[in-house]
């Protein structure tokens, strides 16, 4: 990224609370960062939707902690929650009574792309998702910074 957009990365504890840090560390970020509000809107729903799988679904050892990174570059907004479980989220078919069980479908419906993968050099899992924007300080690189290299060209901060 370039100078006035570095991307940022932040920890949180597998906690409930986290979700609601989350949503408003993203929403900070993206006010720096100029995008539109139904942008914002959209991946600050998004991203509570990942952060609340991995508190509740991820089966790791006590202490794990949950990152979550938001980079923007070519006018797309890349948002990625990794976590220390390796098994992928499953998408489930929610009924019109149950109160959980929609997350991902609403990442599928809203987000321009989304995916899970193995994180490299560790152990767990980084879901991701982007969403294109149309006002926003840009990279005008067309290469997505390599996210897990390091912490160096972070901005890093840690929720407990």
């Amino acid at each position: 990224m370039n100078e006035t957009t570095p991307p940022v990365e932040w920890w949180f504890s597998r906690h409930p609370r986290s979700v609601g840090r989350a949503r408003a560390r993203l929403r900070e970020q993206a006010l720096a960062w100029g995008l539109a509000a139904g942008t914002t809107d959209t991946a600050v729903l998004l991203i509570s939707e990942l952060i609340s799988n991995a508190v509740r679904h991820a089966r790791v050892p006590p202490g794990r902690r949950i990152a979550a990174r938001a980079a923007l570059a070519s006018g797309v907004l890349r948002v990625e929650v990794c976590d220390a479980c390796d098994d992928p989220p499953v998408p489930r078919q929610a009924s019109a009574t149950d109160e959980s069980g929609r997350g991902l479908a609403l990442v599928d419906m809203l987000a321009d792309a989304w995916n899970v993968q193995p994180r490299p050099y560790g152990i767990g899992k980084t879901v991701w998702f982007e969403l294109r924007v149309t006002n926003a300080c840009v990279n005008s690189s067309d290469q997505w910074p390599d996210l897990d290299v390091g912490f160096a060209p972070w901005t890093v901060t840690w929720d407990s």
